[in-house]
């Protein structure tokens, strides 16, 4: 008799990716690194169960915006979570004060809402510069698509 495979936390293996994000674009960045963080990437991807690899993202400071979302792409927060506590930034001042935060919003945004998000977001690290110090797991490079 056939039966369905079912991964579970006893079976999972996983492995440490790093992907340089300089000349990447944002979105289509941001996609393929939240496949990978679901697990969608393995022949034994379950959706209930977080089956994703750990990332760790480079250079997040030479990411790529096309059109004019530079100046138009606006971030917002609530600073006091009070009437008229709403702050914005622009795209622009998000990749140049905070790029690290600016891709780990929209790679969250991505995965699914939830404790199961939640968790596959914390196997996410994203460094300004060429230097991580997750060398010692040692990550293998992770050759995006197109």
């Amino acid at each position: 008799m056939r039966t369905t495979f079912m991964a579970n936390e006893a079976n999972i293996e996983r492995k440490w990716f790093v992907v340089d994000a300089e000349g990447q674009t944002l979105g289509r960045l941001a996609s393929e690194i939240a496949s990978i963080l679901r697990g969608k990437h393995k022949p034994t991807y379950t959706p209930h169960v977080d089956t994703g690899d750990h990332v760790i993202i480079i250079n997040a400071e030479k990411i790529e915006l096309t059109g004019k979302k530079l100046s138009d792409k606006l971030y917002h927060r609530h600073a006091t979570n009070r009437p008229g506590g709403l702050k914005s930034r622009t795209a622009g001042e998000m990749r140049e004060k905070y790029p690290e935060q600016m891709l780990e919003l929209t790679i969250k945004g991505m995965l699914p809402k939830g404790k199961l998000g939640r968790k596959m977001g914390k196997k996410l690290h994203v460094y300004r510069g060429a230097d991580h110090k997750h060398a010692a797991q040692q990550p293998e490079v992770y050759e995006l698509r197109g």
